[in-house]
């Protein structure tokens, strides 16, 4: 699904943020993506949702090589990739329902079509009682919990969460976690970074360790 060869990334005239990245996803695989902050977690994720296209170096997503994708294809790979940023980026003027249901909408479909999902979804993530609250008045739990039901509700083939337990408790992030693994237990590839080690140690997926740009084994 996912192949990374020889990976090199800069941005503008400087050093390179990542070196030599290579490694793969196979379809329905858990991965953690471990390192400390300023590894260069957040760039690779960026990477892998095709808003950085690579300084050098080969990255096939979906059996596309990504330095050949032209900009209509690009909506349609991006579709097929779910993203949790680790700021939320949820709207504060939009519901809970209307931010899950965001990706569906832009994809043209009506809210008739798609409202019981939705209702459902955000019953799974237990926001069901908040699909009417706006996000000012979400605890940060409920938006991280929002943001994950937002990345999945287009039923995305590719997940990537970018730290997505690192504004909430140990017993919340537990269940966040728990959330990934159900995700991955019904067919998704989850791709997930997170400087938590005790959390990577819950989980039973794949370790990769970045650190200053350079993939280490875990």
């Amino acid at each position: 699904m996912v192949r990374l060869d020889s990976v090199g990334l800069r941005y503008g005239d400087g050093p390179e943020i990542l070196r030599d990245i290579s490694f793969h996803l196979r379809p329905g695989s858990l991965c953690f993506l471990t390192g400390p902050s300023g590894a260069g977690k957040t760039s690779l994720l960026r990477l892998l949702f095709l808003a950085l296209k690579p300084t050098r170096g080969l990255i096939n997503i979906f059996d596309k090589d990504v330095s050949q994708v032209n900009r209509w294809e690009l909506p349609l790979l991006r579709r097929r990739i779910g993203v949790v940023f680790q700021e939320f980026r949820l709207l504060d003027h939009l519901t809970t329902f209307d931010n899950v249901a965001l990706p569906l909408r832009v994809m043209g479909q009506r809210e008739d079509s798609y409202r019981a999902d939705v209702m459902d979804l955000l019953n799974w993530v237990g926001l069901s009682d908040q699909a009417q609250a706006y996000p000012p008045v979400l605890s940060g739990g409920e938006k991280q919990r929002a943001a994950i039901a937002r990345a999945v509700i287009s039923k995305p083939e590719l997940l990537l969460a970018d730290e997505p337990t690192g504004n909430v408790d140990p017993v919340l992030a537990k269940r966040l976690l728990h959330l990934f693994m159900e995700l991955n237990r019904l067919g998704t590839t989850v791709f997930l970074a997170t400087h938590d080690l005790k959390l990577v140690s819950q989980g039973k997926g794949a370790v990769l360790h970045l650190e200053k740009g350079i993939l280490k084994a875990a």
